[in-house]
């Protein structure tokens, strides 16, 4: 039995770069504000759309919800190896950091299992992520300290979430050095 090895390589989080998998949620990404509140305010609209039903429909009512919580993440170690993914087939999943440190966000594509030959690192600092329906996402990923994080998703009926454990033949890491790196290419 052979072991196949991906190192990841995390990338600055960019509008483009993260497009498959959703949208990033930040000031600076393209958008005009709209002033309001009598010129005091500036509105940046629509930086993300919350989905509640996702690519399946039910019988009868649709008895989703969109909701908002507060997830306080604990910080993970590097190097880290990555074993699973998960996603959520009936809603979008939004992460709002409340402050500017650095954290990661993994991705990839895959139809029917995460496919991790489409991994993608981003390194993201003060952006907040809004994950399409579906869309495979490693759980969150705080460096440096505990963290607290906005979250905008779905409740309701059905089951959104799946979790997938990648081979145990197959070895992803994510290395300290190369997640420094970014990070001081971003200051």
């Amino acid at each position: 039995m052979s072991i196949e090895k991906i190192v990841l390589t995390p990338e600055p989080l960019s509008k483009d770069a993260f497009a498959p998998f959703g949208d990033v949620i930040a000031v600076d990404n393209g958008n005009a504000p709209i002033m309001i509140n009598e010129g005091t305010t500036e509105r940046f609209h629509k930086l993300a759309t919350v989905e509640l039903n996702g690519k399946q429909k039910f019988d009868g009512a649709q008895q989703a919800q969109s909701i908002i919580s507060i997830f306080r993440a604990q910080p993970r170690s590097l190097p880290m190896p990555i074993t699973m993914m998960e996603r959520h087939p009936l809603g979008s999943q939004a992460f709002l950091p409340s402050d500017n440190d650095p954290y990661l966000v993994l991705v990839c594509l895959g139809e029917d299992a995460p496919n991790p030959e489409t991994l993608k690192l981003f390194v993201a600092k003060g952006e907040g992520v809004n994950y399409s329906a579906n869309t495979w996402h490693h759980p969150l990923l705080a460096l440096d300290k505990v963290s607290n994080f906005w979250i905008v998703d779905r409740a309701g009926q059905g089951n959104n979430l799946e979790e997938q454990n990648f081979s145990s033949e197959l070895k992803i890491e994510i290395p300290s050095d190369l997640v420094a790196a970014c990070i001081e290419g971003m200051k």
